[in-house]
């Protein structure tokens, strides 16, 4: 019985030696984590104290910055340069439409269909382009005392307008019938006979958008 007891007490003893120590070493591990942490605050602190420049302004100071009037204090500086700005935006929406940049033409001149057709009737040479002139020398005919030179030049001149017009409905049903053989006849848009008699009935100078491809140019439908 004393035997036991003396181990039971060694036994004891040693137990609490092993929980010592391991709470010691607990410690030790501990001790550099916490140790480090007041110098990482450390490090952190400044850069935080450096991050604000200044005072923060104060909301009559920052709508005083921000303020623009509504009316110039030089009004005719204004308006000169209001009316700048416009001449500029007008410069530059012709010269976009005499291009043929689609962002200055009329919704119905737009697209690849409408911009073939005027490729492929400016690459060729139309007999309207002459019904301008004609006008002007059947003019100056009425002024002669021949009445008949003056029945003469008006019958011509309504001939020459009837075969302008079928001119440019020709050309139309041509640019018709090339854009179908890309695209189908069910993407086909409208308006190609008017826009056509009307082109081919311009002079080649007062064409609007202006010419882009020369005479006698093959042209073909691509579809872009």
């Amino acid at each position: 019985m004393p035997l036991k007891m003396e181990e039971y007490a060694f036994n004891a003893a040693k137990t609490a030696k092993r929980t010592i120590f391991s709470s010691k070493d607990n410690m030790a591990k501990q001790q550099p984590a916490s140790e480090e942490t007041p110098t990482e605050s450390s490090k952190a602190s400044p850069s935080k104290a450096q991050g604000k420049k200044g005072p923060t302004p104060k909301r009559s100071e920052a709508q005083a910055a921000n303020f623009r009037p509504l009316v110039p204090e030089d009004r005719k500086e204004a308006k000169r340069q209001a009316q700048e700005r416009l001449r500029a935006n007008q410069a530059e929406a012709r010269a976009g439409m005499a291009r043929g940049d689609d962002r200055y033409l009329r919704e119905s001149d737009r697209g690849p269909q409408k911009r073939f057709m005027r490729d492929y009737i400016d690459s060729h040479f139309t007999l309207g382009e002459a019904l301008v002139p004609m006008m002007f020398l059947v003019i100056i005919a009425t002024f002669f005392p021949s009445t008949n030179a003056a029945l003469w030049a008006m019958g011509f001149i309504w001939v020459y307008l009837a075969v302008c017009i079928i001119e440019g409905i020709i050309y139309g049903r041509l640019v018709r019938k090339k854009i179908a053989e890309v695209l189908g006849a069910e993407k086909l848009q409208k308006g190609f006979y008017f826009a056509s008699v009307g082109r081919s009935m311009q002079m080649r100078f007062l064409r609007m958008p202006k010419p882009q491809v020369k005479r006698f140019t093959k042209v073909e439908f691509t579809g872009r």
